[in-house]
């Protein structure tokens, strides 16, 4: 910290939305919390802000407004701020993800306790607080808050062949590529795999001369946004996930896929229209091979491109050829790079950290030293997790914990279900 500055209570490793959102109520408390990350400026998926993306939240669900609706950090300030509420009431929604992008950009840049350009590069233990080293100094604080997001997932089959021709759909604007011509593979049925494929087919003038869109479900599943699965992104339904047995939240997750990781009804509407288009309008013709149910085995590298070696739900084997693949395969937790000196104390796995109540990990350190995760519970918490749904609420529960007091009001919300989270019923 820069000379005379007061060592901070807590500090944030990553400034996303998630921690941004705890930045944002903390900011008017006079708590001294200290967010810090390696990126020069705020950055939200960049490799994704496709023009034609939208976010599959209302914009409510921002960084304050469902437990603060006066902030100064809401959607709605950032619209007044710049002249364009009016204007915004009058277009159809949903909000696009370059503008939901510019307003996250906007808050980072007026948080006073949020510094970008500065990497957390370890942290450990001197005696009864945490030390954290940074570029060229070493704070002390005795509560750290992990917001360092997900990660991409990598297939096995792919993670030696990474570059210019295969990537994460995460990466996908650092990776421009000329698709005119050239044969190309989506892998992934999510979201991100079909906005890729629908930015592919956008330009008549640069299509690819095949575009193959392979996914291992059986089929291009839409994003269940019926108004009673929306009550599973309610903090009511969290703390009755929270009081299930392991083994039932297990299996809840595994039905609700769909809750969280489906396509926008709308997105698949207008793939398929173009899809129409391009075979029966234009000039285009047919060439878009849609292989649902179809797994991923191998991949090798031959003069002639990259051969995905495929095997359906049958058994049966097939090969298709590309120049370059996108993976659309999703994300997963990893533990943060500054917190593995730490590793062998805190219990976790790909799913996230065992946490309390309020966020807080549960791990064999120091009691007075306090660790908290963002969008690491979703084992515990259910699919609104790792969604801008409960951002706010969650962000609210760990201030609260932070200040020791009730700050923010996080219980006692209505519900559609009839939940009784004491019991597990």
């Amino acid at each position: 910290m820069p000379p005379g500055e007061v060592v901070p209570d807590a500090i944030g490793i990553g400034a996303g939305p998630f921690n941004l959102s705890l930045a944002a109520l903390l900011a008017p408390t006079g708590f001294n919390a200290r967010f810090f990350d390696r990126n020069p400026e705020f950055e939200w998926h960049p490799g994704l802000l496709l023009p034609e993306a939208t976010i599959q939240v209302s914009y409510l669900k921002d960084l304050v407004t469902l437990v603060d609706p006066t902030s100064p950090y809401s959607f709605l300030a950032f619209l007044r701020a710049q002249k364009r509420l009016y204007r915004f009431i009058n277009r159809s929604p949903p909000v696009s993800r370059k503008e939901f992008n510019q307003y996250l950009h906007w808050v980072a840049g007026r948080l006073p306790n949020v510094e970008f350009g500065a990497e957390v590069h370890e942290v450990t233990i001197d005696g009864q607080n945490f030390s954290v080293r940074l570029d060229g100094r070493v704070l002390r604080t005795t509560n750290i808050v992990l917001g360092t997001g997900l990660v991409p997932n990598l297939p096995p089959w792919a993670r030696s062949h990474l570059g210019d021709s295969v990537f994460h759909s995460n990466d996908y604007l650092r990776h421009p590529i000329d698709a005119t011509g050239r044969r190309v593979a989506v892998v992934g049925g999510g979201q991100s795999g079909a906005e890729v494929v629908w930015h592919l087919l956008l330009d008549l003038a640069h299509l690819p001369a095949e575009l193959v869109w392979i996914s291992h479900r059986p089929n291009f599943l839409p994003l269940d946004e019926s108004p009673f699965t929306n009550e599973l992104f309610n903090p009511v339904y969290s703390d009755y996930f929270f009081s299930l047995p392991a083994e039932r939240r297990e299996v809840l997750l595994a039905e609700q896929k769909l809750a969280s990781d489906g396509i926008s009804q709308g997105l698949l509407q207008r793939i398929y229209d173009r899809l129409y288009d391009l075979e029966f309008l234009e000039p285009a013709g047919r060439r878009v091979r849609l292989m649902p149910g179809h797994e991923v085995m191998d991949m090798t590298h031959t003069a002639e491109g990259c051969d995905l070696g495929l095997r359906d739900r049958s058994g049966t084997a097939r090969m298709v050829r590309a120049d370059v693949i996108v993976l659309g395969t999703g994300y997963s937790y990893d533990l943060p790079e500054a917190m593995q000196p730490l590793a062998t104390r805190i219990r976790w796995d790909r799913d996230g950290f065992p946490v309390r109540p309020d966020f807080s990990v549960e791990w064999d350190g120091p009691p007075g030293l306090r660790i908290y995760a963002q969008d690491a519970a979703r084992h515990m918490r259910g699919v609104a997790d790792p969604n801008l749904s409960l951002m706010a609420w969650r962000s609210a529960i760990i201030a609260n914990s932070l200040l020791g007091r009730e700050l923010y009001d996080v219980t006692g919300e209505s519900s559609a279900f009839d939940f009784d989270s004491r019991s597990g019923r």
